[in-house]
């Protein structure tokens, strides 16, 4: 794992399509280690042992499924969290132990927010970094790509147009100082923002094509 905030840690890459990487981040909290997304790396899941494990792990998104959820789960005795609209997903293949459908503050002092459209529980979260920064975790809603444009994670026959739209717009207000993916293209899914975040998700919104 490597170090990439004072309280974030990040996995090795996998690769689960040519061109695209993903990662998983450990935020190291006060109240307990949190994963967000997921990885399927032996090795990192010993690493995050060594970092204190966690107590509870949130996927953004129905494509982080897979079996390590039940070895992470096994390994640490971490509660499974995701949206309520995943969870009959997850719950094929990992015990689920929290679900949300709306935006709140979660008892370890971080926001989910729900962010239809990718799929149809897409979820955001809101993190405080403990130097002050806000890291806003997007899963796959909006990416940064490999020329550096933003783009909406949509997928023809895969996602919904209006609902991620009205995700996107949800999440334009916000103020984040440092924005994760979950899956990217190009060197990094993490991008310390050197201009206002609304212009970021213009971007995207204008990367979307309109649906008659």
């Amino acid at each position: 794992m490597k170090r990439i905030r004072p309280d974030l840690w990040e996995t090795e890459p996998e690769y689960p399509a040519p061109g695209l990487s993903t990662h998983a981040y450990l935020w190291t909290s006060p109240d307990g280690n949190v994963l967000f997304y997921n990885t399927s790396l032996e090795s990192e899941i010993e690493a995050m042992a060594e970092l204190g494990g966690m107590r509870h792990q949130y996927l953004s998104h129905r494509d982080e499924i897979a079996p390590s959820l039940r070895t992470i789960k096994e390994r640490f005795g971490s509660e499974l969290h995701i949206t309520a609209a995943e969870a009959p997903v997850a719950g094929e293949t990992c015990d689920v132990d929290g679900t949300f459908d709306e935006r709140r503050t979660e008892e370890a002092g971080f926001e989910v927010i729900p962010t239809p459209g990718h799929t149809p529980g897409s979820a955001c979260f809101l993190v405080p970094g403990a130097d002050g920064t806000l890291y806003l975790l997007t899963g796959d809603t909006i990416v940064r790509g490999a020329d550096g444009e933003w783009f909406a994670g949509y997928l023809p026959g895969h996602s919904d147009h209006d609902s991620l739209v009205h995700s996107l717009e949800t999440l334009a207000p916000l103020t984040p100082d440092v924005v994760i993916s979950s899956a990217f293209t190009g060197d990094s899914g993490v991008t310390s923002l050197d201009r206002p975040w609304a212009d970021c998700v213009a971007e995207a919104l204008a990367s979307l094509t309109p649906v008659s």
